[in-house]
């Protein structure tokens, strides 16, 4: 098998699952999530029902399909702090440029997926889970970089103040985001917010995790 040849079929991988992502966003927003089944996304996206359930296991997925990134970007932010950088100070400037991005990953979905996500309780649970699964690989990574010992609960305290944190900002841009704010207007408060969060934890946190170096 060439390069040529695996490069095309990663290609075409990613584009059915962008094509069967785009057809069941389309299908839960025109009919909520709780009445669009895998089936009517299958038939929307023109694949079988094997193909959907083979990019997205579960049915909440194909709504919060930026899931992976999600769980992912505290701890990625934390892997690339700059020398003498503190781990809080990687997460809250990897949140401020977030906000002034408007990046849907930290919640600007705008208000009919906002909507959609907040009426199913089945999708409120599945982003909980997101939630947790964040902060548990937070706290891996934080292990990682400080060399803790397995019994350190260290780690593990950070990341629950700073996936706290992340939580509640998520929450405050999604209700913004209900209560028909603009984007715009949205950014500003939430990096108000950030600010004041991200220092309520600098005496605890400051000095935590710093990267040598600096």
């Amino acid at each position: 098998m060439t390069a040529e040849t695996t490069g095309l079929r990663a290609l075409k991988k990613r584009r059915t699952r962008e094509k069967i992502s785009n057809a069941a966003t389309r299908l839960f927003l025109e009919h909520g999530f709780d009445h669009v089944t895998i089936a009517d996304v299958a038939a929307a996206a023109e694949v079988a029902k094997m193909t959907v359930t083979n990019y997205f296991p579960r049915k909440e997925d194909l709504a919060l399909d930026l899931a992976g990134v999600f769980v992912e970007m505290p701890a990625a932010a934390v892997r690339d702090r700059a020398p003498g950088e503190s781990a809080l100070a990687a997460l809250r400037r990897a949140f401020l440029a977030a906000a002034a991005g408007q990046d849907p990953v930290i919640g600007f979905s705008g208000l009919p997926f906002a909507r959609m996500i907040t009426g199913s309780p089945a999708l409120v649970a599945r982003l909980r889970e997101f939630h947790d699964a964040r902060e548990q690989a937070l706290a891996r990574t934080l292990a990682e970089e400080t060399g803790a010992a397995e019994d350190d609960i260290r780690p593990r305290v950070a990341a629950a103040l700073l996936g706290g944190v992340h939580r509640l900002l998520f929450e405050e841009t999604l209700r913004l985001t209900l209560d028909g704010r603009a984007n715009d207007e949205i950014a500003r408060i939430v990096t108000g917010h950030a600010h004041t969060a991200f220092a309520a934890l600098e005496p605890a946190l400051g000095d935590y995790a710093v990267r040598p170096g600096g």
